[in-house]
Parts: structure tokens; sequence; C-alpha cells
């Protein structure tokens, strides 16, 4: 049977999308729980207009991102930290790296934030911001004693 997604379907598609489906699947799981309806000649029509919206919405999305992207690459933030012979005596994680930015007016998730371990050691350390589109940003952390 086809069907018009009116609602994301993990592993099935997106809003707007029309799918092939088998009649028990949707008869009795998607059409009920309204996360799809028959593919009628109107419903198509909506789709297409969803599937343009949603364009317009992951292109100005796009461009927020690559904002932020220019935004944070190369970018040097500084974090003063208790410290003895080069050894902080807590640690930098992603949390603070992520309340740091967010002091600048810069945004993320701590999620973006790609650190495998929490920094200890004062000095320079290079840390990789992911962010959504596939974009990366590279950010520079300067850790001094306080």
């Amino acid at each position: 049977m086809k069907i018009v997604l009116q609602k994301e379907v993990k592993g099935l598609g997106k809003p707007g999308d029309i799918k092939e489906v088998a009649n028990g699947f949707s008869q009795n799981f998607l059409i009920p729980n309204g996360l799809a309806v028959p593919a009628t000649e109107d419903a198509i029509k909506n789709a297409e207009k969803i599937a343009e919206k949603q364009e317009e919405a992951s292109q100005q999305e796009l461009e927020v991102t690559q904002k932020i992207a220019g935004e944070l690459d190369g970018k040097e933030i500084t974090i003063k930290e208790k410290a003895e012979d080069g050894k902080l005596f807590g640690s930098i994680n992603t949390e603070t790296i992520v309340k740091k930015l967010a002091e600048e007016n810069v945004k993320i998730n701590k999620n973006n934030v790609e650190l495998s371990d929490p920094i200890k050691e004062v000095g320079e350390h290079k840390v990789k911001i992911k962010l959504d589109h596939g974009l990366e940003a590279e950010i520079k952390i300067v850790i001094e004693e306080a």
C-alpha cells in the first residue's frame, strides 16, 4: 500500500515521504497512530509542499551552522584553573568548554565537542567541534594557572 508519512518514522522516512509498505503495517499501525495517510492525490500534493518547506528550513539551518563554524574555526579560548606544576587540580571537560563558548555568545551542544579525555594539564590544546551537516571547526583551548 502506498502511504504518505505525516511524522518521522525511524527506519522508514520523514514527513512528506511517499512510501510503499505492507497493507497490515499501514492499516494496523501507521494510519491509526497518525503517522501516515493513504497516498491520495491531495495527500501527495501536501507531501510535496511539506518537502519544499523542509528543504527551505534545512537550507536556513545549514546557513546558520556554517556561520557558527566560521566563528569557531581558529577561535582561541583561555581558561584559568588552579594548578600545580602544570597539572590541574580538576579537569576541563566538554561542559566547561560549552559554558566558556556560551560566555562569548557561541551556543553549541556538549555533544558537538569532540574531547576523548578531559584536559588535565596547563597549556594549549586543540579541540574539534563537530556540527550538523557534517561541518567541523577546530578551536584552541589555552589553560593557564589561576
